[in-house]
């Protein structure tokens, strides 16, 4: 690892402009771990000069070759899997095995997913008397979360790069080690200097400075809805394209016939991976009223499995901590029944920023917790009377990010999620796929994540008449 007090421009790590710092934090025994600068819109300004001028070449770079990059990225990303995975635990949290089995291992699938896409994507194309172009939007500012920060990272730089678009990155100030990780990998991967940049900062500064940059022509986000508004807001003042993929509140609808006891298990799964830190996670499961007092004492005992400090890490930070413990609180308050959990810290945990994983049973639609995102250890269970009603109660959220349907059989359950306003559905416990596109409706977002339909979102279209 390069000195962590140094940022990636041009090729180069080059200290910051400034000398303030950002202290990085273990969340599991709240030690600080290391420091990192505090970019400024100087350092952001210096990132796109060098993104911009490296721009002509690396779009006019033969696909072929801008796969084989991608191709040693991604060869770069597996070889630093471990000491990956073992950065993502000391800043995120995560338990070791999610760290090396998600965190550190699904991204390297997703580079590599962008290595073959550049090499067979077609970038032009006849329509009638027309030759049609896709061509690379150009600068790009990247945006990127703490929750899964190294697939994030990827799951924005990879199409980018694959599109021929040079990229700013700002990575979430929680985790910022992985991504200079990252950027080691880019270096080792041969890309020529200023195609990929790394400033790390605060999001009110490095991040609006980047987002408001007249030479960034694409800002692609992930993160919560009200900030996804600002820099939409800004982007939208320039007239600059915007890729957003924010909150959700994901409903994880068990129809009647469904294998109960899966669906359950799975659910509480899904919530309690990455200590609940997931924006799509299932967190309000949706069982049909006959079943319902089984569905309740199924996710009682599903959750006693996730053991805090082993299977269930801590939150990212104090401010999440108490956050998500305000939230437990407001739903003991609005009348719901706690069946597993509490808004107290784990007894057992003297340090970190842990919260215990949480059931609440009896909740209406209409209160907090299965209004707002969370994000953290909560499952919300509710009932309804009919399918229309469990409908209902799916779409009824500012929300459309992700979703599950459980049925007796994939038919029915695709009917049903045919029917909902999300932009992912997991038919019966369906597996990911790194291929299919990622993101949501409604205030879940703007554009697409992941295979070719993440790829479009880094190119522009011209036509030539003949």
């Amino acid at each position: 690892m390069k000195a962590h007090d140094q940022m990636y421009i041009d090729g180069a790590w080059r200290p910051a402009v400034g000398r303030d710092t950002i202290a990085v934090v273990n969340p599991a025994d709240e030690q600080v771990i290391a420091h990192v600068p505090a970019g400024t819109a100087e350092d952001v300004d210096a990132a796109v000069r060098a993104a911009r001028a490296a721009f002509p070449a690396w779009a006019a770079t033969p696909p072929a070759e801008r796969s084989a990059r991608l191709t040693a990225l991604a060869d770069a990303l597996a070889a630093r899997k471990d000491v990956l995975a073992e950065t993502i635990t000391a800043e995120l949290g995560s338990p070791l095995p999610l760290s090396q089995m998600v965190h550190a291992g699904v991204p390297v699938l997703v580079a590599a997913s962008y290595a073959e896409l550049a090499a067979r994507h077609t970038f032009e194309e006849r329509i009638g008397n027309s030759t049609v172009l896709l061509e690379p939007v150009g600068v790009v500012g990247a945006i990127t979360p703490w929750n899964y920060p190294l697939h994030q990272i990827v799951a924005k730089v990879a199409p980018a790069l694959a599109a021929g678009c040079t990229v700013v990155l700002k990575p979430a100030e929680d985790t910022p080690l992985t991504a200079q990780l990252f950027a080691e990998a880019t270096e080792a991967a041969g890309l020529p200097p200023g195609v990929f940049n790394l400033v790390t900062g605060l999001g009110p500064v490095a991040g609006q400075a980047l987002a408001a940059h007249e030479d960034v022509d694409l800002v692609s986000f992930t993160g919560s809805t009200a900030v996804g508004k600002q820099i939409g807001a800004t982007a939208g003042a320039a007239v600059k394209r915007v890729a957003l993929e924010l909150g959700g509140k994901s409903a994880n609808v068990i129809l009647p016939g469904a294998d109960l006891a899966k669906a359950v298990n799975v659910g509480i799964a899904n919530v309690m991976t990455n200590s609940g830190q997931t924006c799509s996670a299932w967190t309000r499961m949706l069982v049909d009223a006959e079943r319902y007092d089984e569905a309740v004492e199924l996710a009682a005992n599903a959750v006693t499995k996730y053991v805090v400090g082993e299977r269930v890490g801590p939150l990212v930070n104090a401010k999440q901590q108490a956050r998500v413990r305000g939230y437990i609180t407001k739903g003991v308050e609005e009348g719901a029944r706690l069946i597993a959990g509490g808004p107290d810290a784990p007894l057992e945990m003297e340090t970190g920023f842990y919260v215990s994983p949480t059931v609440f049973a009896d909740v209406t639609p209409d209160m907090t917790i299965a209004q707002e995102e969370i994000f953290g250890p909560v499952v919300s269970i509710l009932r309804y009377e009919d399918v229309d009603d469990a409908l209902r109660i799916a779409n009824d959220t500012v929300y459309g990010l992700a979703g599950a349907v459980w049925a007796a059989d994939d038919e029915e359950a695709v009917a049903f999620a045919r029917r909902m306003d999300t932009g992912q559905v997991d038919i019966n416990g369906g597996r990911f796929n790194p291929l299919a596109p990622f993101g949501g409706y409604k205030q879940s977002g703007v554009g697409r994540e992941l295979g070719p339909h993440g790829l479009a979102e880094y190119l522009q279209t011209k036509s030539l008449q003949f």
